[in-house]
């Protein structure tokens, strides 16, 4: 569903090095590291938000040069910092997103809408951190996107919440959904997900199944934190 190849970008103080990795359809891939690893750049760089100096980004086969309509149809997004305009009512943000997508589904987002308990008319600054992130879910899900990619989506939310967004990104994946989570909160991986992508300093550390990342330490019962950073430490060392 997703492929990056080469992926190099670089700031003053820290670069993305030779990232590739690819995302298989209808999983759940958890993408790890610690804060600063360079999730959020790799992210950003995938969505078109930021240039990079080299590699190739495609979904589908398709890249957002050749097609960046079709492209981004087959993306939905959730960002930890919800990117909306605050003084706006979740109705009129939605009609801002909305014509940016092909195959917007009112009907879809009004069930999701319902399903969440949020209302139109309210405004985006009186949501919890939990609703806003509800809320762009909505959003994410309201266009028959093949690919959801989520920035940190459980931080700093309550554990109730965390387990709401668990349990919805598993209906995803059972509706066929392709799922790219970026997290530092490994607790949410120890119950879903598939498949495990760790990036420390911009590197790609570890690609593999969540089977085979539990069973590097060789122990018994290992949680993903427990692995993610003995594999750090090692790399440091």
């Amino acid at each position: 569903m997703l492929t990056v190849k080469y992926l190099e970008k670089s700031y003053q103080n820290f670069s993305l090095d030779d990232i590739s990795f690819s995302l298989k359809k209808g999983m759940i891939t958890s993408f790890i590291g610690n804060n600063g690893a360079g999730k959020t750049t790799t992210l950003k760089c995938i969505l078109g938000l930021v240039p990079y100096e080299s590699g190739k980004i495609s979904i589908d086969g398709i890249t957002l040069v050749q097609n960046e309509r079709d492209y981004k149809d087959k993306i939905g997004v959730v960002f930890d910092s919800g990117c909306f305009y605050e003084e706006l009512t979740l109705e009129a943000m939605k009609s801002i997103i909305a014509g940016a997508y092909t195959n917007w589904d009112e009907r879809t987002y009004s069930e999701y809408l319902n399903k969440f308990g949020l209302s139109r008319t309210q405004k985006i600054q009186t949501l919890s951190k939990g609703m806003k992130m509800k809320y762009g879910l909505a959003l994410a899900l309201s266009h028959h996107a093949e690919l959801l990619i989520l920035d940190e989506p459980s931080s700093g939310l309550d554990p109730k919440t965390r387990q709401f967004f668990c349990d919805e990104l598993m209906k995803q994946k059972q509706k066929g959904k392709t799922i790219f989570f970026s997290t530092h909160i490994t607790s949410d991986i120890d119950r879903i997900g598939d498949h495990i992508i760790l990036i420390n300093n911009g590197k790609i550390l570890r690609d593999c199944s969540k089977e085979d990342f539990l069973a590097e330490l060789g122990k018994r019962h290992p949680t993903v934190e427990d692995v993610m950073m003995e594999v750090i430490s090692r790399e440091v060392q």
